[in-house]
């Protein structure tokens, strides 16, 4: 399923990643995991937010998905399906 996963970093966190060189690196390390097909940086209501396009082939990868966004950087995530899996999950609700 296409997903687009929005992180929302926190600004403490992401300041102190900044000046520790750790930001980069945990950017790469997820764009390498994920191999999205897209990706867009910059701020949304005024904190730092990536915004990645990637295939996720079973909702179990979530977890370890979100899980650098969460740990590393203190974001908060949110995972958003198209409309094709929104209609899959609807007509699983009787």
């Amino acid at each position: 399923m296409r997903v687009l996963l929005r992180a929302t970093l926190d600004t403490e966190k992401a300041n102190e990643a900044i000046r520790s060189g750790k930001l980069p690196e945990v950017i790469s390390r997820t764009l390498d995991q994920l191999k999205p097909e897209a990706a867009y940086f910059g701020p949304v209501g005024g904190r730092r937010t990536a915004l990645l396009v990637f295939d996720m082939q079973d909702s179990s990868e979530l977890p370890p998905t979100g899980e650098p966004f969460f740990t590393e950087l203190n974001a908060e995530v949110s995972p958003i399906m198209n409309a094709d899996d929104l209609r899959k999950g609807l007509s699983q609700l009787g």
